[in-house]
């Protein structure tokens, strides 16, 4: 088992998506940036800033119902705090679609209030959703315009291509692939977002991805480790991280052929769980709050 070391991945038609990003700018009033709430920092595309330029932008949260909960309110109050319009998204929760909308208008009061005295009845702001592969942008979508218009895949690259679409709420919303950055000089984001599946699993060694999933969230999050796993937590803290592949394995009945526990499977399982919510709710990053 390998350690990950410069986890880097930018294919051709990222540096496509970004160039189109920045031509279609023009046709919209907004930017709404959609983050992990699981990474927000790590998430986020630090190019983003400089690609809108002066475009007001919304963050949101996404793929809350994965995230611990106190630490997505945590980042909200996070992201108010330096000025920045932000609201957390669950695919599940109805409200969440007000609170969208509602802070969306937030944002941008002044651009509607001139086409008010204008006498622009009706017009819908057009708003760019923008985001890293596999952050839940098209889910976020299909909620607003209340359909399943967007492709939506747990895995990242399924969006290749920009497209409109007419949301219930009012406004126009245009789709655009997920888009990483060239070069991750922060491999610990680097790592995150492997950990999210934001990554494709085929250029990364697995077993040692899912051994450092552990050790990363063990600390806060050991209780839905050996609970999901069967394991007590005395064993755990004994456990090699080897050994660990071994054991989660073995508890699951993962055995290859020759009676040799089958630890590429049991890595395989700890990233497809943590991903789809199974090992509970898990945030990998906290809000670091500056000390007034």
């Amino acid at each position: 088992m390998a350690d990950i070391e410069n986890i880097q991945w930018f294919p051709g038609h990222m540096a496509k998506t970004r160039r189109k990003i920045s031509e279609d700018l023009k046709k919209v009033d907004a930017i709404v940036e959609v983050l992990d709430a699981r990474a927000p920092l790590s998430s986020g595309n630090p190019e983003v800033e400089s690609i809108i330029s002066s475009k007001p932008r919304l963050i949101v949260l996404g793929k809350t119902d994965l995230a611990d909960a106190v630490q997505t309110e945590n980042w909200i109050k996070f992201y108010h705090a330096q000025n920045m319009a932000c609201v957390s998204f669950s695919i599940k929760s109805k409200g969440d679609i007000k609170d969208f909308k509602n802070e969306t208008e937030k944002l941008m009061h002044e651009k509607l209030a001139r086409w008010k005295l204008r006498g622009m009845v009706g017009r819908s702001l057009k708003l760019m959703v923008v985001g890293i592969p596999n952050v839940g942008k098209s889910a976020i979508i299909n909620r607003l315009i209340g359909g399943a218009k967007a492709k939506v895949e747990n895995r990242p690259g399924v969006t290749r291509s920009s497209q409109w679409f007419s949301s219930k709420i009012g406004f126009q919303i245009l789709d655009t692939p997920g888009v990483l950055w060239p070069k991750f000089e922060d491999q610990n984001a680097a790592l995150n977002l492997a950990f999210m599946g934001s990554i494709k699993d085929h250029i990364l060694d697995i077993e040692s991805l899912a051994v450092q999933l552990i050790e990363r969230i063990k600390n806060d999050y050991i209780s839905n480790i050996c609970e999901r796993f069967k394991i007590s937590e005395s064993d755990f803290q004994n456990l090699e991280q080897q050994n660990l592949l071994i054991t989660i394995a073995k508890k699951r009945g993962m055995i290859s052929p020759g009676g040799k526990a089958d630890t590429l499977r049991a890595a395989n399982t700890i990233l497809e769980e943590f991903r789809l919510g199974k090992l509970g709710k898990i945030t990998l990053e906290k809000a670091i709050f500056k000390k007034s």
